[in-house]
This record gives structure tokens, C-alpha cells and sequence, in this order.
């Protein structure tokens, strides 16, 4: 008897080794855990080069760009504008505008409008938090200080179209309001997870949300202010086209961190949006020169500098998503388009954008997202295959009414508050030594 229930003991314990053996193969290998997440040195390297690319843009590059076409009387003025509107935006966006654009809101129906409060001065940002885990793996500070070259370009366009003519304390009322009410919402709405981002809106670096934006505010400005005293019968050409040359010199440099840099990583797209910006530009630079070369007999070194800025305008939109071949159609495109619309349109209507920030922002950032839905290669980039026309006017036709009725809506306030223009003899006698109390010898 013992040495059969040790003999069956035994073969109990065999079996359930087997059945134990049997059941480990039969059970699936258990997932390895996710790797942590960890900082990419050269996306971060990239993205750091790309945002003062991009500061590069506005301070100088802007600056110097509108302050060659002004009156000497208003340069200070002028040059002082984008100067002061860096510092102003700077401030606001580490406050609440980066919250506004690109947290999500804890309401669902909102969060497809604007942003939350969790980043309000930044809170909750370390130097480990990482901006898109797992895809860029870049810190969120160099992230939020990248879109904050942004939100400093944007306004300091719309300058350009009521350039000459507003009083400094107005400007920075209607900038501050505008970046908070404007400027952060459709951020939010394109790249923070918005309705038009859910609606397949493609602008892979700011065609609508900054140049549209921008152009259809400085549109609203031009109007609401009035003509420039003297507009038609005072002589107001540039008085230096040198300062204007070296400004949309660092504007076109400056770009590369905009469209490139809008991948947030070093790799083959950034490339492509590289090599596009450098296309389009060339060939709106050239077309802009051979269309006023066919209508006014000369090509014009403001010519050419304003096509230009005009393709990088259109390109931008696109510059993620299209081939340059692509790229070349839009520059060519943009070139002759936003040369009518600056020179021949602007002059047929009447209206004063004195450095044409919407002939060529609102009117180029309007035929590049139009393009993009065009043109996009799912080659280039996957979100490419969704992209269309339709997609794209929708984008553009909210963009341009809330733009349009929100500036409207702040410039009065501001009036009602300090006014928006000096006085007769004020503007008359220039900017600089009237709100300044500087000349330029």
C-alpha cells in the first residue's frame, strides 16, 4: 500500500508539472512595458535653433523691413512698434495666452474654442516635462517659447497696415486684447485640438492662424483709422529700401525655423518644408519682378523684396504637405496675386494698408491654404490624402469672421479708452519726436 501511494503521489506530481508546463506555453507572453519616455537631444537641439530663427523674424527682420518703408519722421515709431509688441506678447503668453492655445479645457463643449487655465504662468511645466510623448520628445518650455515667436510675429504684421498713423498707448491696448482674444483662440482652434483641427484643416505653420489672421486684422485697422493725413497727394515713399532689403533678408532666413521648425523634430519632412519655403519664395520673388516689370516697364527692388515675403506668406500653409514642385506652382501663384492685389486692387478701392500687410499676408495666407488643400502630396506627409479645397475655405471663412468682428470690436473699445489716432499735427510732424521725443538725424 505505501508503495502504491507513493507511486501515485509521484504520478500526481508529474501530471501537474506537466499540466503546469502546459499551461505556461498556452499562456501568452506578457506585453513588455512601454519604454519612458525620454528627451530627444536633436529634435531639441532642432527646436531650440528654429525659435530664434523665428524671434530673428520680427526683431530685426520685421522691424527693419517696415521701418525701410515708413517716412524718416515715423521710423523710431515704426521699428519701436515690433520691439515693444516682443516684450508686451512675451509676457502675456507666459501668463495665460500658451494656457488659452494649447492646454485642453476641462469643458468639452469649450475646449473645441479655447484652450484651459491648467498652464497659467506656466504652471506645472518642469525642465523633465516632455511636449508629445513619444513622437517629439522635446521639453514643453521649448515648445511653448517656439509657439511664442509665433504669437509675437502676428501681431506685429498687423502694424504694417495702419503703419504711420496710431498712438503708441492704443497699440499696445488693441495688441494685448487682440492676442488674448484673437490670436490665442484660433491658435487653439487649428493646432491645440480646435473644431477646424477636428474638421481637417491643414496649415502646418501658420498660414491662417497667423498670416490670414493677421492680414484680415490689419484690414479691419486700415479702415476703422482712416487714410494716412496727406494719403494720395503727399509724397510717401520709403526712405530707405536698404533697411527694407536687410529685413526681409532675416525674414526669409528666419522662416526656415518657422515652416521647418513646425515639424518639431530634425527629420525628412522638416527637410522637405525647408526645401519648399526656399522654392516658393524664389519663384514668388521672380514672378512678383516680371509682372511689375511687364506693367510698370521696371522691376523694383521693393518689388522683388515684397514677392518674396509673399511666397513665404503662401508657402506656409503648405510647406509640410506639398512637393516642391508644389511649392513652385503656389510661389509663381502667390508672386502675381498678391502683386495685384497690393498694387492694382488696393489703389482701385481706395483703402490705405499702408506697408500692405493684408495685400500680402491676408491675401497670401489665403491662396496658400487654399493650395495646400489643392496640391497636398500624401507622399510628403500622410495627412496630405485627406486634404481638400472644401476643407480649406471652411478654415479661412471662420478664421476671416471672427478676426474681422473681434478687431472691429477691440479697436472701439480702445478708442473709447484713449482714442486710436494723434492728433492732426501730431502725425503731420512724425511719430518719432511727437511720441517718442526722438528724431533720427
Amino acid at each position: 500500500m505505501k508503495t502504491t501511494g507513493r507511486a501515485a503521489a509521484s504520478l500526481a506530481l508529474v501530471a501537474l508539472s506537466t499540466a503546469a508546463a502546459f499551461a505556461q506555453e498556452a499562456a501568452p507572453a506578457a506585453a513588455p512595458a512601454a519604454p519612458t519616455p525620454v528627451l530627444d537631444t536633436g529634435n531639441t537641439a532642432w527646436m531650440l535653433t528654429s525659435t530664434a530663427l523665428v524671434l530673428m523674424m520680427t526683431i530685426p527682420g520685421l522691424a527693419l523691413f517696415y521701418g525701410g518703408m515708413v517716412r524718416k519722421k515715423n521710423v523710431l515709431a515704426t521699428i519701436m512698434q515690433s520691439f515693444a509688441i516682443t516684450c508686451l506678447v512675451t509676457v502675456l503668453w507666459f501668463m495665460f495666452g500658451y494656457s488659452l492655445a494649447f492646454t485642453t479645457n476641462d469643458s468639452a463643449g469649450l475646449n473645441s474654442y479655447v484652450g484651459g487655465l491648467s498652464r497659467f504662468f506656466h504652471h506645472g511645466i518642469t525642465v523633465s516635462t516632455l511636449w508629445l510623448p513619444g513622437v517629439a520628445n522635446i521639453p514643453e518650455f521649448v515648445f511653448s517659447m517656439f509657439q511664442m515667436t509665433f504669437a509675437i510675429i502676428t501681431p506685429a504684421l498687423i502694424a504694417g497696415a495702419f503703419a504711420e498713423r496710431m498712438k503708441f498707448s492704443a497699440l499696445l491696448i488693441f495688441m494685448g486684447l487682440w492676442l488674448v482674444f484673437v490670436y490665442a483662440p484660433i491658435a487653439h482652434w487649428v493646432w491645440g485640438g480646435g473644431f477646424l483641427a477636428t474638421a481637417g484643416v491643414l496649415d502646418f505653420a501658420g498660414g491662417t492662424v497667423v498670416h490670414i489672421n493677421a492680414g484680415v486684422a490689419g484690414l479691419v485697422c486700415a479702415l476703422v483709422l482712416g487714410k494716412r493725413e496727406g494719403y494720395g497727394t503727399t509724397n510717401m515713399a520709403p526712405h530707405n529700401l536698404v533697411y527694407s532689403v536687410i529685413g526681409a533678408s532675416l525674414l526669409w532666413v528666419g522662416w526656415f525655423g518657422f515652416n521647418a521648425g513646425s515639424e518639431l523634430a530634425a527629420d525628412g519632412l522638416a527637410g522637405a518644408a525647408m526645401m519648399n519655403t526656399q522654392v516658393a519664395t524664389a519663384a514668388a520673388a521672380l514672378a512678383w519682378m516680371f509682372a511689375e516689370w511687364i506693367v510698370a516697364k521696371k522691376p523694383s527692388v521693393l518689388g522683388i523684396i515684397s514677392g518674396a515675403v509673399a511666397g513665404l506668406v503662401a508657402v506656409t500653409p503648405a510647406s509640410g504637405f506639398v512637393n516642391p514642385t508644389g511649392a513652385f506652382i503656389i510661389g509663381i501663384i502667390a508672386g502675381v496675386v498678391c502683386y495685384i492685389s497690393a498694387v492694382k486692387i488696393k489703389h482701385a478701392l481706395g483703402y490705405d494698408d499702408s506697408l500692405d500687410a493684408f495685400g500680402v499676408h491676408g491675401v497670401g495666407g489665403i491662396v496658400g491654404a487654399l493650395l495646400t488643400g489643392a496640391l497636398a502630396d500624401p507622399t510628403i506627409n500622410a495627412l496630405g490624402k485627406d486634404a481638400s479645397v472644401g476643407k480649406q475655405i471652411y478654415g479661412i471663412v471662420f478664421t476671416i469672421l471672427w478676426t474681422a468682428i473681434a478687431t472691429f470690436v477691440i479697436l472701439y473699445i480702445v478708442k473709447a479708452l484713449v482714442g486710436l489716432r494723434p492728433s492732426t499735427q501730431e502725425e503731420v510732424e512724425g511719430l518719432d519726436v511727437t511720441l517718442h521725443g526722438e528724431v533720427v538725424p
